[in-house]
Formats: C-alpha cells, structure tokens, sequence
C-alpha cells in the first residue's frame, strides 16, 4: 500500500476488534472461528535480520489456543496493488517472525515453533494476479532437488472479491472498511457512519480510530479536494460531511449549469458565424454563469461575432 493508505490501515488494525472480524467474517474455518478472540495481544511487527538489515511486515498479533502450543500467531500484510513477489515476502516475514520468538525465547518445549497463519489483506482494483505459495514461482525439479523446494502459502483475503450487497448484510467492522473503500454514494457513507455508531457506542477509542481512519480515507478518494477538520469523533464526522455534501451537491449542479449554457452558446455561434477559434472556445469556457446568458441574449441582435463578445458602452 501507499505510505498514506498503509498507515491507516495499521491504525485500523492496531485495534483487535478489527483482527477478530477479519477472521470470522472472511476466514471460513470452524476452527479459527472456535477460538477465544479475548485473549488477542498485539506483537511487535519490525524486525532487524542478522545482518542488521531491517525488515518489517506489518501487523503480527497472537491469540490464545486450547493445545500445548498455546499461541496462534496471525500475520498481516496490507497490499493496494500486485506484487509478484509477494510469497517470497511473506515466506521472509515469517521467518524473521520465528527468529524473533527464538531470541525472546517464546518457543514451544523441545524446540518447536508456534503455528503462524500469514495473510495479505488486498484492497487495489485489479485482480490479483501473484502467487500465493513460493512453490508456484520455482520451476518444478526431477530428482533429489524436488525434495528441497520450499514451500509455503499465504491467505489472500481481496476485498474486490466482495460485493457491496455482500458486504452490507455483514454485522462486521471489516466489512463497513471494505464498504467505506468504495461506496455506492454519499448517503451509503453517512450511513455506514451511523451503524458504526451504533456498534460502537460502548467502545470510544475504537470509534476516536474510525473517524480519524474515514477521515484519511475521504481526503485520498477526492484528492484532497474535501475540505475537513481534524476530527476524532465519528457523530462530529458524520454532521460535517453532510454539509460538506450538500454543499458538493449544490457546486456540482451550479457546475453542470454552467458547462451546459456554455455548450449551447458554443454550437449557436458555430451555426451563425462557423468554426470558433480554440482562444474563442477558451473564453466560453473560462465565462461565469453571468457572462455566458448575456453573451447568449446578445447573440439573438448580433451581426458579428465581435458583438457578442463586445463590452457594452457605459
């Protein structure tokens, strides 16, 4: 992801409401599903390799299992466009992962290592196209070689994979992030809002990260082009963008008007006086509402183009 879009979703997913609902509503395992996401616990997620060089993937947590290994360890990589490498990265992070439990001594007795179930939560347009176990990117080998290969798969959760409608009938916190990535409309993202509330209402923290996160969100998909206050509360958030939108709405429709009487004008003088110079086009362009009714009333007594366009004697 870009720096921008990937910090935010850090800052969603530092929070474990948000790896529990990433499980339950887009991991179809009855297993997973069994476990006590209670007992979540955020793991540090940089790592410095042997040879000094730091490496980072970017959310690690664990979650307490009813077995002799006791943890779990869920892995998350955020991706907004295709990596072809991707499995080559992965296989790097959980490695680095399990050096780092054997130098904090975190394994399990008789040297063995705790289970890690890695992920790569893809939000970009384009279908995902990489592999998702090194296996696929080595050329199959005959012989002894065959058996030294590595091996090992991630967990693609693509959020394109998923249809608003899909997504919409989900009681889930991933879903409404997945939903707020590409809405239907304003009022869909006023209402996610609203349910966010609701859901919310006994978690103040959760909802402060929300709206500092739609924030984030709203600022990238229109380019900075919204204005919007530093806000960190989602019903302060919701009264804003209302009228913000409203005001959007009324911009745009002046907007259209505009570019509509410009057209005309544009083909009425093209009619009576022949093709308009590209400095001529310009100014129709550039005109205010104003300028471009008074140039269309002036057409109808105009003999020449220059009348159109003339400034009227005081």
């Amino acid at each position: 992801m870009s720096k921008d879009n990937d910090a935010s979703y850090k800052l969603l997913f530092s929070s474990p409401e948000l790896v529990r609902d990433l499980v339950l509503g887009f991991i179809p395992d009855d297993w997973l599903h069994s476990l006590d996401y209670s007992t979540l616990e955020k793991m540090p997620g940089s790592y410095v390799t042997d040879d000094l060089r730091h490496r980072a993937d970017d959310v690690v947590w664990r979650v307490k299992v009813g077995q002799e290994w006791v943890y779990l360890y869920i892995l998350i990589e955020f991706q907004s466009k295709v990596d072809p490498w991707m499995a080559v990265r992965m296989m790097s992070y959980v490695g680095l992962l399990y050096q780092d439990l054997i130098k904090a001594k975190q394994v399990l007795p008789h040297r063995k290592l705790p289970p890690v179930l890695p992920i790569v939560l893809y939000n970009g347009d384009a279908p995902w196209t990489a592999a998702t176990n090194i296996a696929d990117l080595i050329p199959k080998v005959p012989g002894l070689v065959a058996q030294f290969l590595p091996s090992m798969e991630y967990l693609l959760i693509a959020e394109n994979h998923y249809t608003q409608a899909h997504l919409a009938k989900m009681h889930n916190l991933v879903a409404a992030v997945m939903r707020l990535q590409r809405p239907d409309n304003q009022a869909a993202v006023l209402e996610l809002i609203d349910h966010l509330n609701d859901w919310l209402a006994d978690n103040p923290e959760l909802m402060r990260i929300f709206a500092i996160w739609i924030r984030a969100v709203l600022l990238r998909q229109s380019k900075n082009e919204l204005v919007l206050p530093k806000i960190q509360d989602l019903k302060e958030l919701k009264m804003t963008l209302a009228a913000r939108f409203e005001e959007w709405a009324l911009e745009s429709e002046q907007k259209g008007r505009k570019e509509g009487e410009a057209r005309i004008l544009q083909r009425l003088l093209v009619a009576r006086f022949g093709p308009l110079s590209q400095e001529t086009i310009a100014t129709i362009e550039g005109a205010s509402t104003v300028q471009l009714e008074a140039w269309t009333d002036r057409f109808l007594a105009a003999k020449t183009l220059a009348e159109v366009f003339a400034v009227p004697a005081d």
